[in-house]
């Protein structure tokens, strides 16, 4: 697996993820955090990714030189998370295309987020996630090292922001 920085040429891999993400989903009854509409058929969703890739860096992992999953890694959360009271990284997408799911991509492109997190001397990496469907999102990111801090909702739909140390090399 390779991981390199992506840009607006790779929205139509990021979103052809996300379509799969949001059938898979729908094929398993979970609506509940995308609903069963493909994105790339929403235009507000398609300009909403292409503004992460905008206001932060995207990363592209790829396995074999195809596009397996995408990231995209601010220095502020989105506008529905207060900001944390010292300089921060915030991955606002995290996605795996359905074809290398249970290959580690998700969890390769975090570890890639907390490096790019203490290259930039910052000592805190944030995410939010849904915290629905019995948390199991939530669940995934505390395998990665995040810690649940504070719970959030949008509307009907439930959130979690999750919070993780990183050393940095000033420490």
């Amino acid at each position: 697996m390779r991981i390199r920085e992506g840009d607006l040429d790779d929205l139509p891999a990021i979103m052809a993820m996300l379509d799969g993400a949001v059938a898979w989903l729908d094929a398993s009854g979970r609506t509940g955090q995308w609903g069963s509409e493909p994105f790339s058929d929403q235009p507000g969703r398609v300009e909403g990714i292409a503004e992460k890739i905008r206001e932060g860096t995207a990363w592209i992992a790829e396995v074999d030189g195809t596009p397996a999953g995408a990231m995209t890694l601010a220095p502020a959360p989105p506008h529905y998370v207060q900001p944390a009271a010292e300089p921060e990284r915030y991955v606002t997408l995290l996605v795996t295309s359905r074809s290398y799911a249970g290959l580690g991509v998700g969890s390769a492109l975090l570890a890639h987020a907390r490096e790019e997190t203490r290259r930039a001397g910052v000592g805190l990496l944030r995410v939010d996630c849904y915290a629905g469907s019995e948390g199991r999102l939530v669940d995934y990111y505390r395998r990665n090292g995040f810690e649940p801090t504070e719970p959030f909702t949008v509307g009907e739909w439930p959130g979690q922001v999750l919070a993780q140390r990183v050393r940095t090399s000033s420490e």
